[in-house]
């Protein structure tokens, strides 16, 4: 079966493709011309929704499934911020790196080394057979320091419970055991897998 997954995010890509290994994962870039998608909503499930529904919109073969994912990191200090903003929390067109030092830079505002938070993933999945929408969480902490080179995004500040390194220290193959991605994909696949039940 032919996953469509709509983000051109080459980290995010790297991990459905590690994480899915049983289905073929497509970037939607793959098969059709780059759009825009306007990500206006106001939680992850929404705005996952909204991507997978405009690539889905757009496929001339509606028998693939399209899945999204919209995800980010929040911080309880900070009522919950970056949040749905995280990709675009230094701006608009911000890099990982400018949005990375953004966040280091106000926690170090408010005179913290460490300070609990936590990641969200929603993954959406659209097909014939209707939509769908899983989450999964991680929790832990974020440090005032980049650690490690692993990862992308906010990884090399963010310690999972039960651990002292930063996601950017861990390995591949730790993150893909306990990941907020991972956790959601798990219930995405099993979503997935009655539709090639039901053929």
């Amino acid at each position: 079966m032919d996953i469509v997954l709509a983000s051109g995010n080459k980290g995010k890509i790297k991990e459905f493709k590690s994480y899915v290994k049983e289905f073929n994962i497509l970037a939607f870039t793959d098969i059709m011309e780059p759009f825009e998608i306007v990500e206006n909503g106001k939680s992850f499930k929404e705005n996952a929704l909204i991507k997978a529904r405009a690539v889905y919109k757009k496929l001339k073969d509606k028998n693939m499934v399209v899945m999204a994912d919209d995800s980010g990191i929040s911080v309880n200090i900070l009522g919950g911020k970056p949040g749905i903003y995280s990709a675009r929390y230094a701006g608009k067109n911000a890099t990982s790196e400018q949005n990375l030092d953004k966040l280091i830079e106000t926690i170090r505002e408010k005179k913290l080394k460490r300070t609990p938070a936590f990641y969200t993933a929603a993954i959406a999945i659209v097909s014939k057979r209707g939509e769908f929408c899983v989450h999964g969480w991680m929790y832990g902490d974020i440090i005032d320091e980049k650690r490690g080179e692993n990862g992308f995004g906010y990884d090399p500040i963010f310690i999972p419970l039960g651990f002292q390194n930063t996601l950017g220290e861990l390995g591949e193959e730790v993150k893909r055991e306990f990941s907020h991605r991972s956790k959601a994909l798990e219930l995405a696949k099993i979503i997935i897998k009655s539709f090639a039940r039901k053929k």
